[in-house]
C-alpha cells in the first residue's frame, strides 16, 4: 500500500496516542473525521496498522529486575530452535523472544521481581531449556529510547 502526507500524519499523531478518539485525532491530523477513519481503515486492511497495544509498565507492577538473555544453541541438534523455542515460549517471565542471524541464535527477555526471584527463574527454568550451547546474560539498567515509530 502507498501511503500520502495525510496518512502519515494520521499515522504520527495514532502512534503518539492510539487511544484518541476519532474526532481528535482528525483534528491534530488536519483532516475531517469522516476522511481519518476512513483511512485509518484502508490502512487496518492493507495491514499496514496491526492493532493497538497496550504496553505493560513491569516495573509499576513491581517487577524490577529485566535481563537479556542471549543464547547459542546446539546446531548439532536438527530440532534444537524448536525445540528450545517451544520450551522457552512457557516460562511465564520470557516477555519477548527472538532469534536472529549471526553470532546469537535467540535472545530472551526475562522480567523477575528481584534478584532472589531471577536467580529461581535463571536455575530452575532457564537452565533447564534445551539444547543450549551458552548463554550471555545482560541485565537492563535504563531504556533510554524505546520508539516504534518510523521516522514518518
Amino acid at each position: 500500500m502507498q501511503i500520502d502526507d495525510t496518512d502519515r500524519r494520521i499515522l504520527r499523531h495514532f502512534l503518539v496516542d492510539p487511544s484518541l478518539p476519532n474526532a481528535q485525532l482528525a483534528e491534530r491530523a488536519g483532516v475531517t473525521p469522516a476522511t481519518c477513519w476512513r483511512r485509518l481503515e484502508k490502512m487496518q486492511g492493507a495491514g499496514l496498522i496491526a492493532a493497538p497495544v497496550a504496553v505493560i509498565n513491569w516495573r509499576a507492577m513491581g517487577y524490577e529486575v529485566e535481563v537479556s538473555l542471549r543464547f547459542n544453541l546446539d546446531k548439532t541438534e536438527p530440532r534444537a530452535f524448536d525445540e528450545f523455542l517451544a520450551a522457552a515460549r512457557n516460562v511465564p517471565e520470557v516477555i519477548g523472544i527472538e532469534t536472529f542471524l549471526g553470532r546469537v541464535d535467540v535472545r530472551l527477555n526475562v522480567i523477575a521481581r528481584d534478584m532472589a526471584q531471577y536467580q529461581e527463574i535463571y536455575r530452575k527454568r532457564i537452565l533447564t531449556l534445551p539444547h543450549i550451547a551458552d548463554i550471555e546474560a545482560l541485565m537492563l539498567i535504563a531504556t533510554i529510547k524505546d520508539e516504534s515509530a518510523l521516522p514518518l
